[in-house]
């Protein structure tokens, strides 16, 4: 896993601020306001700084944005950055403040002066989640790599809890940012469920059903899915019942699609590599799981994934296909590239006969549809239940994780009818990421309390994002971990 750079929090030491060799981080809200940190830089350097605070490119600059002035007169600092940012600022953007610091933190001994910032744990947070790189492949020695956080606040000893808090986050986030953007030839399913396995060490229960007992409950949908794969398909169950004893769990349910050929219904060429991130869903799951053992949550959680590979082998899944789902009800195959929901059926109905969840999420990298409709920006929500769906999203804006609830409804079901079978797995192109909900749904039962989250358009970015690098995201840990916290701790 990607080493995360965790913060330090310091009492103010007017005499280090001079000699610090790496760079150094001033925050200032508005000219004329300097805490003592910038008070000591500003002498240091001769009044630049107040003249900088003065300037029309300070007063130009937006909230969170940073101005770099390199080689400070009067310091041993390589650079100084001023990030402008009120002390009223709320959380996700004082987070994304430390985005920016963390954006050149890599390879650098950074000191930042927070001085009487009340949200320098957001802003410590912040920089460590941007400070992520995924160079296991690479062999370039020059790459930047290591580094050092360290926050000079006036009362340290607010934080004292705050880098445990910290790294049980990060860890989470970089778990899963790991998985998305491993290539499937290295995170083949079973190396997944491995990978899974170790978190073992955290207290977690984990449990791993093969292909024979996959077939003796039933699965046949998730395993028509990979019968065309060399891979083995597998279901990971991962166990927290930190909670009350007799208290139902909250049900995590993650597709892990590891590659997504589009089977038989084969993709266009053109991007397929992209297809290394189908397995968001339970990466997400995995990485949630991980922050939930780390910081010791107090509730009772289970993390479900299927594993799978989606591959145009001779033994493939075709279109016209009809397979048998664990619940019972027949479904036919009409386009093999919408499998993910033919894993999620399986496991979510595994999930509600075993452990009778007090609610269930599933998330997938289920629809390009989404995207069209909501962009890069928010995943889609859907939902059979009020109360579990404003939790959720109450808790991803809390986080800064974009969110938004979809529609759904009796009247989509007829595009999924099937004249053959039970169901069919698509219904067009109009309202695809509805149709899929709507098919999911048919697989949760009555009175269970659902969410399905679409994160096709937020799992993994094209370009750089405020808290991470082009690629993963990690989007979804933050916010369930926090779900769990309100919603489920004892």
């Amino acid at each position: 896993m990607t080493t995360p750079i965790l913060p330090v929090f310091t009492a103010v030491d007017l005499d280090a601020i001079g000699t610090h060799e790496g760079r150094v981080v001033v925050i200032l809200s508005e000219p004329g306001k300097l805490h003592p940190g910038a008070r000591r830089v500003n002498k240091l350097m001769r009044g630049a700084l107040a003249r900088f605070a003065d300037s029309e490119t300070f007063e130009k600059m937006k909230e969170g944005e940073a101005h770099e002035l390199a080689f400070p007169t009067g310091m041993a600092a390589e650079a100084v950055q001023v990030v402008r940012l009120s002390p009223r600022a709320q959380a996700p953007k004082v987070r994304m403040a430390g985005g920016v610091i963390g954006k050149s933190l890599l390879g650098k001994d950074v000191l930042v002066l927070a001085g009487t910032l009340k949200r320098a744990e957001e802003l410590a947070l912040g920089a460590s989640l941007r400070a992520y790189a995924f160079d296991d492949h690479q062999t370039n020695d020059d790459a930047p790599k290591g580094g050092s956080l360290a926050l000079m606040v006036s009362k340290p000893e607010l934080f004292e809890d705050a880098t445990a808090s910290i790294k049980a986050l990060v860890e989470g986030v970089f778990f899963t940012r790991d998985l998305v953007n491993e290539p499937a030839n290295v995170l083949t399913t079973s190396e997944f469920a491995d990978r899974l396995v170790d978190l073992e060490k955290l207290g977690v229960t984990v449990k791993v059903l093969d292909e024979p007992e996959l077939e003796k409950l039933g699965m046949r949908a998730l395993l028509g899915v990979g019968q065309g794969s060399e891979a083995p398909s597998k279901v990971v169950v991962m166990e927290w019942m930190k909670g009350e004893a007799d208290a139902a769990p909250l049900a995590l349910v993650g597709k892990g699609v590891v590659f997504d050929t589009g089977g038989i219904s084969l993709k266009p060429g053109l991007g397929m590599e992209d297809m290394t991130m189908d397995m968001g869903g339970a990466g997400t799951v995995a990485g949630a799981m991980k922050t939930i053992a780390l910081r010791g949550a107090k509730a009772n959680v289970v993390g479900l994934v299927g594993l799978v590979e989606n591959m145009p082998d001779g033994r493939a899944q075709r279109p016209g296909d009809i397979v048998t789902s664990m619940k019972g009800d027949t479904i036919e195959v009409i386009n093999t590239d919408a499998e993910g929901r033919l894993v999620l059926c399986d496991v979510m109905w595994y999930a509600q006969e075993e452990y009778k969840p007090a609610g269930m999420i599933d998330l997938a990298t289920l629809t390009g549809a989404i995207i069209i409709g909501l962009g890069h920006d928010n995943a889609g929500v859907f939902s059979n239940d009020d109360t579990l769906c404003n939790g959720f999203l109450k808790a991803a804006q809390a986080e800064g994780e974009g969110a938004w609830r979809m529609p759904m409804g009796p009247g989509y079901d007829k595009l999924i009818k099937s004249h053959k079978a039970d169901i069919k797995n698509v219904g067009g192109r109009a309202a695809g990421s509805i149709t899929a909900a709507q098919f999911l749904g048919r697989f949760v039962n009555e009175g269970q309390p659902w969410i399905h989250l679409d994160i096709a358009g937020t799992a993994q970015l094209a370009s750089d994002s405020p808290l991470a690098p082009k690629g993963a995201t990690g989007w979804g840990v933050l916010a369930l971990n926090r779900m769990v916290s309100d919603m489920f701790e004892a």
